[in-house]
C-alpha cells in the first residue's frame, strides 16, 4: 500500500542520505586537494586506504548507473502501457493485478522519480572524485567546470521516497513485495506444499491481501478386528447355530478425502485475517464385512457384506475479524456455519463440526482466549459418520461459554473454565438409521422417548510444572430428564440428572521416552429407577489413554443379542449404553460408569518413528443398570484389560505422510464373562479367550 509524504520532507530525506552516503568520500576529497598542493606528498596519494577507498567508489557508481538506465527503462514502460493495450495486459500477467491508467502513471513517476536519484547519486561520485579517478583512462578537458550538479526528482505525492540502501537504520515499506520475489527468479510448483506456492497462501491468489489455502487428506483404514455379535430369533448366517452369539468376524475397510477450500483477507503473518471463507467436502467409502446376518442391515437377506459411500459437509463457515482491542492484536471473531469446536483439551465432553454460531478472540497479549458459541446438531451419515446436511437438523442445541487463562496457576499450565448446556427435544421422535435400525428413541427399559436438558461444569487443565506433565479434566452434569426408562410407572415424570466426570494423565520424559498414567471415573447410576447419576457426554472424541489404538476406545461391544444397544460406542471411552453412533443417538444417563486406570509410553527409536504403548484396567463404577437390563443378578464389576500398541512413521518428518500399524486385544473380566455367560469355555472367550483388533492407517495431507 503506497503512503503519503509532504514533497519538502522527501526532499530533506534524500539529501540527507546523499551527504551520509557521501561523507566518506569527501573526507579522500579533502585529501586530493592537500596533495595537489604540497608536490611532496603526492606519493602518498596512492596508498592502499586511498586505492580501496576508489575502489569503493567505482562499485557505488556502477550500482547507482544500473539502477538508474533500470528504473528509467521501468518509467518508459509504463508510460507505454498507457496508450498500448497489448502492454498493459502483459504487465498485469506478470504483477497478477489490475492496472488501470492512473496506477501506471502514478507508477511511472515513482520510477522516474528513483531514476533521477540514483542520477544525481552517480554526478554526486563523479564531482568528488573526478572522471579521471572513477574510470581509468578517463580525461576531463582541461579548464572545463566540473558536472553540473543534478536536477532536484520529481516526487510523486502517492508515492514512496526514493529507496536509500547506503542508509543505516529505520524501514523502507515496498508496494510489492510478491513482485520482487519474482523477478529474483522465484519458482513455483502448485504440488510442493513446502516451498513457495500460491495455493498454499504465500502469494495473493488476487488483488493485494486476498489469499488462497488449498488442503488435501486421504485416511485410508484397513482394520480387522474380532467383536461379539448376536444372532437373530429366526435367521442366522450358518445353520447350524444356536448360541446366542453366532460368528464374531468383522473386517472393515474404510476410504475418506478431505479437500479444504480457505480463501482470506488480510497479512495473517501479524494479525487475524479481516475475512475468511472455508469450504471441507469429504467423500468416504466403506466396505463391511461380517460374521452374521441382520447387522449390516435390518433385513437379513442383505447378508453379511455392504458397500457405501457418501458425500458430506465438514465445514462451510464465514469468518468476520470484528474489531482489534489491543496493539498485540488482541481481537474479536464471530463464526457462522458448519465448523469444528472442542469444548476441552482431549475430546472429552464435545468434539464436532456442527452448524453454529461462535464469538471468540483474546486478551492480555493472547494470554487470556474466550469462546461463546450456540450449535443446532446435524445429523450424521450412519457409516461414515460424516455431516448429512440434506436431513433435517436435530431438535438437539449445544450451548458454550468458556475461557482459557495461560499461565495459571503457575507458568507453562493453562487453565480453562467452560459451562455448556445441552437441551434435546427428540422425546417424540421415531428415527431410524440409515440401515433400517430404529436410534431414538432408545431401545432400553420401557423403550419409551425423552426429552432431557442438561448442565455441564467443568474445569479443564493441560500443561507443565517443571518436568512434571499433567492434563486434567474433571466435569459436573446436572439436569432433568422427562421420562425414565427405568422407572415400572410408564407414566413417570422422569428423572433429575446429576452426575460426575474426571479425568487426569500426568507423564515425565526421560530423553526420548514419555511415560504416562492414565486415570478416569465416570459415575454409574446406583439406584436407576429413581435417579439418573450415570455421566455421559454430547458427542465425545476422546485422545487419551491409547485413543482409537485402544480396542475398549475403537471398537463397540453390544450388550444383548440382537445389537441395538452397546456397552460403549465407537471411538468413545464412556460405558453409556447408547443405540447406534454417537452422532445419530441421544445421551442415556442411566448407564453403569466406569473406571479406568492405565499405564503406557511412547518411545521415540528413530526422529521419524515412534513406539506408543498402553495397558487398562476397565471396571464398572455400579452395575445396577446392566442386572434391571438383562434380568441377571450380581454381575461382577470387572471389564477387562486392554492392551495396545501401535508403531507410527512419518517419512517426511513432517505431518504429510503418516504411516501407522496398531494392534488391540482385550482380556475379559469377570464382568464381561458374565455378561455374554462364557462359563465352561463358550462362545465368543474361546479360541483365542480374548478379543483383538488391528489398525493399519494410511494418512496423505497436502
Amino acid at each position: 500500500m503506497l503512503t503519503t509524504r509532504p514533497h519538502s520532507r522527501s526532499q530533506r530525506r534524500q539529501r540527507t542520505a546523499l551527504a551520509l552516503a557521501l561523507a566518506p568520500l569527501l573526507s579522500l576529497a579533502d585529501l586530493a586537494a592537500a596533495t595537489a598542493a604540497t608536490p611532496e606528498a603526492a606519493p602518498l596519494a596512492r596508498t592502499a586506504e586511498a586505492t580501496a577507498d576508489i575502489q569503493e567508489a567505482r562499485r557505488q557508481r556502477k550500482t547507482a548507473e544500473d539502477l538508474a538506465r533500470a528504473t528509467a527503462s521501468d518509467a518508459t514502460t509504463f508510460e507505454r502501457a498507457v496508450a498500448s493495450p497489448p502492454l498493459r495486459a502483459e504487465l498485469e500477467r506478470v504483477l497478477r493485478r489490475r492496472l488501470s491508467p492512473e496506477t501506471l502513471r502514478s507508477m511511472a513517476a515513482q520510477s522516474r522519480a528513483e531514476s533521477d536519484y540514483w542520477t544525481r547519486y552517480l554526478r554526486g561520485i563523479e564531482r568528488v572524485y573526478g572522471a579521471e579517478l572513477v574510470e581509468p583512462g578517463g580525461r576531463r578537458a582541461p579548464g572545463l567546470p566540473p558536472p553540473a550538479p543534478a536536477v532536484e526528482p520529481i516526487v510523486n505525492p502517492a508515492g514512496l521516497p526514493p529507496p536509500t540502501p547506503f542508509e543505516t537504520g529505520g524501514y523502507v515499506p515496498l508496494p510489492d513485495r510478491w513482485r520482487i520475489l519474482d523477478a529474483l527468479g522465484r519458482k513455483e510448483n502448485p504440488f510442493d506444499p513446502y516451498n513457495t506456492n500460491t495455493y498454499k497462501g504465500d502469494k495473493p491468489i488476487f488483488g493485494e491481501d486476498w489469499f488462497l489455502v488449498l488442503s488435501g487428506i486421504s485416511d485410508t483404514r484397513y482394520e480387522p478386528s474380532r467383536v461379539p455379535l448376536g444372532t437373530l430369533p429366526n435367521y442366522v448366517a450358518r445353520t447350524d447355530t444356536h448360541n446366542t452369539f453366532g460368528r464374531y468376524g468383522k473386517t472393515l475397510f474404510n476410504q475418506t478425502a478431505i479437500a479444504t477450500f480457505d480463501l482470506f483477507k488480510g497479512n495473517t503473518a501479524y494479525k487475524p485475517p479481516e475475512l475468511e471463507f472455508v469450504f471441507t467436502p469429504a467423500f468416504n467409502y466403506n466396505h463391511l464385512d461380517l460374521g452374521e446376518v441382520g447387522f449390516v442391515r435390518i433385513n437379513p437377506a442383505k447378508g453379511t457384506s455392504r458397500d457405501d459411500s457418501f458425500l458430506g459437509i465438514q465445514e462451510a463457515f464465514i469468518d468476520y475479524h470484528i474489531r482489534d482491542v489491543s496493539e498485540y492484536y488482541d481481537f474479536d471473531s464471530v463464526r457462522v456455519g458448519i465448523q469444528p469446536f472442542n469444548a476441552d483439551f482431549r475430546g472429552f465432553l464435545f468434539q464436532d463440526q456442527q452448524a453454529g454460531v461462535r464469538l471468540f478472540g483474546d486478551r492480555d497479549n493472547n494470554r487470556l482466549q474466550y469462546n461463546l458459541a450456540y450449535f443446532r446438531r446435524v445429523n450424521k451419515d450412519t457409516n461414515s459418520g460424516l455431516n448429512a446436511i440434506t436431513q433435517q437438523f436435530r431438535r438437539d442445541d449445544i450451548f458454550v461459554a468458556n475461557l482459557f487463562h495461560q499461565d495459571f496457576p503457575v507458568v507453562g499450565f493453562t487453565s480453562q473454565a467452560i459451562y455448556l448446556r445441552n437441551d434435546n427435544r427428540e422425546g417424540n421422535q421415531f428415527y431410524y438409521d440409515k440401515n433400517g435400525f430404529l436410534v431414538r428413541p432408545l431401545q432400553i427399559g420401557d423403550n419409551r422417548g425423552y426429552d432431557y436438558h442438561v448442565n455441564y461444569l467443568g474445569y479443564n487443565g493441560d500443561g507443565h510444572f517443571g518436568r512434571f506433565n499433567l492434563t486434567t479434566s474433571a466435569y459436573w452434569a446436572i439436569g432433568s430428564v422427562s421420562h425414565n426408562q427405568f422407572n415400572p410407572d410408564p407414566m413417570n415424570k422422569g428423572a433429575g440428572v446429576n452426575a460426575f466426570f474426571f479425568a487426569a494423565e500426568p507423564s515425565m520424559d526421560f530423553d526420548f521416552v514419555r511415560v504416562r498414567l492414565s486415570g478416569l471415573y465416570q459415575s454409574g447410576s446406583g439406584n436407576p429407577k429413581s435417579r439418573q447419576t450415570g455421566f455421559d457426554a454430547p458427542f465425545e472424541n476422546p485422545q487419551f489413554a491409547g485413543s482409537d489404538t485402544s480396542y475398549f476406545i475403537r471398537q463397540s461391544i453390544p450388550l444383548v443379542a440382537g445389537g441395538g444397544v452397546s456397552v460403549n460406542t465407537m471411538n468413545g471411552l464412556l460405558a453409556d449404553l447408547r443405540a447406534g453412533s454417537k452422532g445419530e443417538g441421544q445421551s442415556n444417563f442411566n448407564n453403569p460408569g466406569l473406571f479406568l486406570a492405565g499405564i503406557g509410553a511412547d518411545i521415540d527409536i528413530l526422529p521419524e518413528l515412534r513406539l506408543s504403548t498402553n495397558f487398562n484396567y476397565l471396571r464398572f463404577d455400579n452395575t445396577e443398570p446392566l442386572e434391571f437390563l438383562r434380568q441377571q443378578a450380581k454381575i461382577p464389576h470387572t471389564l477387562g484389560y486392554d492392551l495396545s500398541t501401535a508403531l507410527t512413521y512419518r517419512p517426511l518428518f513432517s505431518q504429510n505422510v503418516i504411516l501407522r500399524l496398531s494392534g488391540a486385544m482385550l482380556l475379559p473380566g469377570s464382568g464381561l464373562n458374565a455378561l455374554f455367560n462364557t462359563k465352561g469355555g463358550a462362545v465368543p472367550f474361546s479360541s483365542p479367550n480374548f478379543l483383538y483388533a488391528v489398525l493399519a492407517n494410511v494418512i496423505v495431507a497436502y
